[in-house]
């Protein structure tokens, strides 16, 4: 009968459902696209329902990942050594995800000074509309956050370094003080694009990182991932993650699978540039600080060294108090090699000043951030040269 029905196909039936052509086995080094958002069951009694059945490589619906979707979420929880990774649309959907799934009405939340600025937007605006308070604290407090600690806080995010101010927190001291009042801890694992520190190694219990940045690698992807150790927090964010339908595009997903394959090229060489940069800059006369964690020069250059097993591609600079703003911004402005433009981890460098940045004790010298991509180092020097000789000439 199936095949009388298949015979009397009309065309415009074969259009929709196409008879099966068999391609043979096609074995390639990359990972197919798999798009699509409704799974077709072989029988009623086959259907199933719920995230927890794609974590074990059984499909529902498109929602909760396709094959390629999912081979990005166990490919960056190998290299973190989760228990198991969720995939967003961006950094800081990552963000809001580990906030919703930790934190309710009546909830307290502690966020450092240094947090990337929309986390703590996040937190002062929709979140405190929800009942949910946060607290700001100092990045350096380490143990001593034991003494902000209620018995309402819910969570303590770290960030560590700061995107911007490059603070170095102490992670493994948070952890304790924070575990020994039943606190989970999140943290902002950007900046070591989740291989440069090991969160869970350190106690973390949640670590989100923007794979818009280094995994992605080339600007052109947004995309974000919240990586759990254990499974208490594991069903918390896949609860929620399912509640709020939130989803990964499978076209981003497979760009960063191959941002993947030389991210650690990559990585490599970026951190010897932005070192050798950093370096350079901090010779120059019109350069008060410069903030990059693998300076010894640089607070929390200790903990970086008994932390980190490298650094990456962004540092900061705080020119000096008694330069006016206007000449940091004729800087940036005149710089050609470097772009400006938010974000970093990409191929292409880029610059950003932050004139109206609320961070005391660096002065009240303007702080511009800098992502060294992957031009030559000696063109990007050249580059800060006649960008610092066109202010010089103009004051």
């Amino acid at each position: 009968m199936a095949k009388d029905l298949e015979h009397k196909q009309d065309w415009r039936s074969k259009l929709s459902q196409p008879r099966a052509v068999e391609q043979g086995e096609f074995r390639s080094l990359a990972v197919p696209v798999h798009r699509g958002s409704t799974v077709v069951f072989p029988s009623q009694q086959d259907i199933r329902e719920g995230w927890r059945d794609h974590a074990e490589g059984e499909y529902s619906y498109g929602i909760y990942g396709t094959p390629t979707a999912l081979e990005l979420a166990a490919r960056i929880a190998d290299l973190e050594g989760a228990r198991q990774t969720f995939l967003v649309g961006s950094g800081q959907s990552a963000i809001a995800l580990i906030y919703l799934a930790f934190c309710g009405t009546g909830s307290h939340v502690l966020v450092p000074s240094n947090a990337y600025g929309p986390n703590k937007e996040l937190a002062a605006g929709l979140l405190q509309r929800c009942g949910i308070e946060a607290e700001v604290y100092e990045p350096s407090l380490g143990a001593g956050i034991a003494g902000l600690i209620r018995s309402s806080t819910s969570l303590v995010w770290c960030e560590s370094p700061g995107s911007i101010t490059m603070e170095v927190q102490d992670v493994p001291a948070i952890v304790a003080a924070a575990h020994a009042a039943g606190v989970p801890v999140a943290l902002d694992n950007t900046y070591a694009a989740g291989v440069l520190f090991d969160a869970f190694a350190h106690g973390v219990d949640v670590s989100m990182q923007a794979l818009t940045k280094y995994a992605g690698g080339h600007g052109d992807v947004l995309l974000g991932s919240v990586s759990v150790r254990e499974e208490s927090a594991y069903t918390r964010v896949g609860d929620t993650h399912r509640a709020l339908g939130l989803t990964a595009s499978p076209d981003d997903c497979s760009l960063v699978l191959r941002g993947l394959e030389t991210l650690a090229i990559r990585m490599d060489a970026m951190e010897r540039s932005a070192l050798r940069i950093a370096e350079w800059l901090a010779t120059q006369p019109a350069v008060g600080r410069v903030l990059h964690p693998a300076l010894p020069t640089c607070e929390g250059h200790a903990l970086w060294k008994r932390d980190f097993s490298g650094s990456a591609s962004i540092f900061s600079v705080v020119f000096r108090d008694e330069l006016p703003q206007e000449y940091v911004l004729r800087f940036v402005n005149a710089l050609q090699r470097f772009k400006i433009g938010w974000s970093w981890g990409g191929t292409v460098s880029l610059v950003m000043a932050y004139p109206g940045l609320d961070r005391p004790r660096y002065g009240t010298g303007c702080i511009v951030r800098f992502h060294v991509g992957l031009e030559p180092i000696e063109n990007l020097i050249e580059d800060l040269e006649q960008a610092l000789a066109v202010c010089s000439r103009a004051s």
